[in-house]
């Protein structure tokens, strides 16, 4: 029996998440050496050089149409890239992903049609809610400023999915390859702007290269084989997890801490991604062998 394409691209999606929260937290790291442009700089560079090397967009022809939608992905993922970042140097991992959801929740608002769509909808606000500082009783350190960048890099991240799925048809992990490739052009100046030198300092390429495979370059390149196979509402309501599976991250590996209502949220947003995979997938048959 053959696998539901559907499904496949939803096992592709989640393995990216996890990838990218860890690649995030490990990125944080590289903070008190390059900043945060100079961290979302070398990230996306050393990615952009990973995905050209291996899968080689020059030699696949791309119509004009397509040629846009590729730069706009790309254009959304520098953004989203450079405001997320710049927002990490105030808020913790995990609100920081929790504020950014607001795009990917957009889109799966704008996408819903039937009930039991908003069922799971309604359980992943409720979950973001429980996830907002002041839902925390304070024990959250929260600059409004990060909130505001968090809440640029959602918006950033809705033009992601959306784009992303326009340049994905009918492309491949090539299209990943030329989607990076532009947002390390809009980023290398922002970084070089601020950590100059420090950029290409030897003894941080290892920590970098890091960064790069796990928070761009293989998650880009899984995103966009997924995307063509995967209605933009249930990928913006997987993207949901991205809170919780960052806040673990983010405790496990940089030491933030939780507070037990932000717990709940997690709780609620996961649920609503698993609710979310096991009906909406259902909705799209397979196709006609």
């Amino acid at each position: 029996m053959r696998q539901h394409p559907v499904m496949i691209s939803v096992l592709l999606v989640t393995l990216g998440m996890v990838f990218t929260q860890t690649g995030a937290s490990f990125a944080k790291m590289l903070f008190p050496i390059v900043g945060a442009q100079g961290a979302t700089a070398l990230r996306l560079t050393l990615a952009a050089l990973v995905l050209v090397f291996a899968f080689r967009p020059w030699r696949y022809r791309l119509g004009r149409s397509q040629w846009r939608a590729v730069l706009l992905y790309g254009a959304a993922m520098g953004a989203m890239n450079l405001f997320f970042y710049a927002a990490l140097e105030h808020i913790p991992l995990g609100i920081a992903v929790a504020l950014e959801f607001t795009g990917p929740l957009a889109v799966a608002l704008f996408g819903a049609r039937r009930p039991l769509d908003v069922v799971w909808i309604i359980l992943a606000v409720t979950g973001f809610a429980a996830l907002l500082p002041w839902a925390a009783n304070g024990q959250a350190d929260i600059a409004p400023i990060g909130v505001f960048l968090a809440l640029c890099a959602g918006g950033c991240w809705a033009g992601y999915i959306v784009f992303g799925q326009r340049a994905g048809m009918g492309g491949g992990p090539h299209i990943a390859a030329l989607g990076v490739a532009t947002a390390a052009v809009i980023a290398l100046p922002f970084g070089a702007a601020t950590a100059g030198a420090a950029l290409i300092d030897p003894a941080i390429l290892p920590l970098g290269l890091a960064v790069a495979l796990l928070s761009s370059a293989i998650p880009y390149a899984l995103d966009m084989v997924a995307l063509p196979q995967i209605p933009a509402r249930l990928f913006g309501i997987l993207m949901s997890g991205q809170p919780a599976l960052a806040a673990v991250s983010g405790l496990v590996i940089l030491g933030e801490t939780i507070a037990p209502l932000q717990l709940l949220g997690m709780a609620a947003i996961m649920l609503a991604s698993i609710g979310a995979t096991l009906t909406i997938a259902r909705q799209k048959p397979p196709p006609v062998a």
